[in-house]
């Protein structure tokens, strides 16, 4: 099982010494889905030449690209993620995570069976050109407690998209801290756990890393389990010293995967 954290690549030396396996990369900053090919020319270069792989990238479409509602446009939408995932590949990242709570809001008073076959359209469209280029998108449910998104938000219907979507490059993520914010279902993990291919962590009160402040993963971990989950887990948290943090996260993470 390999432990990452989203973070920049100038922070992987210290991630890299505290023991983390990779790093999680933000698509529109990192991959400059929105820039030039030569903004991409020099990130990529500090991508690859980062001492932790990329081995996952969030934060995958634009608000203003909208997969929902009255404003879809699927040709601009088709240009977008051709050049993220050719950038991935370049990059070597393999996996994109499929949250973008902006861009997949359903607007309000528009249907929401509408909405729905328009996700679903979006993800047969993006199945194959991921598959082009290696990668593998995974869908995150986004916590409606604080107003993440209004749709895919928790582990079932996200689990019922990929289903709908049903192809191999489509997958899930579960999120540790949306689905404890949530109170979201420990047996749609069990359930859903052939289609998890990612996952984040973070704690539930202040989305800090595990360590930082009380919170009880048990029962998460627990579903993880028993869902016999193997793939990668990246904390996605509020730091306040990366560096001086990053011994005691990744010892704790460690310790946490020890109960799965």
């Amino acid at each position: 099982m390999k432990l990452g954290v989203c973070a920049d690549p100038k922070q992987a030396p210290s991630l890299n010494d505290a023991g983390f396996d990779f790093i999680e990369l933000h698509v529109q900053n990192h991959l400059k889905t929105e820039a030039g090919e030569d903004a991409f020319g020099e990130a990529v270069q500090r991508i690859i030449t980062s001492p932790l792989p990329a081995l996952a990238a969030n934060c995958f479409v634009p608000g203003h690209l909208k997969i929902t509602g009255p404003e879809v446009d699927l040709d601009a939408l088709r240009a977008y993620v051709k050049v993220a995932f050719e950038r991935a590949e370049r990059a070597g990242i393999p996996t994109i995570v499929f949250g973008s709570g902006g861009a997949r809001r359903i607007p309000d008073d528009f249907d929401r069976d509408e909405a729905w076959a328009q996700l679903v359209t979006f993800g047969q469209l993006i199945g194959p050109l991921a598959e082009d280029r290696g990668v593998t998108v995974v869908v995150e449910p986004l916590n409606e407690k604080l107003g993440a998104c209004n749709v895919l938000t928790s582990v079932g219907e996200c689990g019922r998209y990929v289903e709908d979507v049903d192809h191999p490059h489509v997958r899930l993520l579960v999120d540790s801290y949306h689905w404890s914010l949530d109170n979201d279902s420990r047996d749609a993990i069990v359930q859903y756990g052939p289609l998890l291919e990612h996952v984040h962590i973070a704690t539930t009160e202040s989305r800090v890393p595990p360590g930082f402040e009380p919170c009880d993963f048990s029962e998460f971990f627990a579903a993880l389990g028993e869902a016999d989950y193997d793939g990668p887990i990246s904390i996605e948290a509020r730091w306040e010293d990366m560096p001086a943090q990053a011994p005691k996260a990744y010892e704790e993470l460690r310790q946490l995967t020890q109960q799965m």
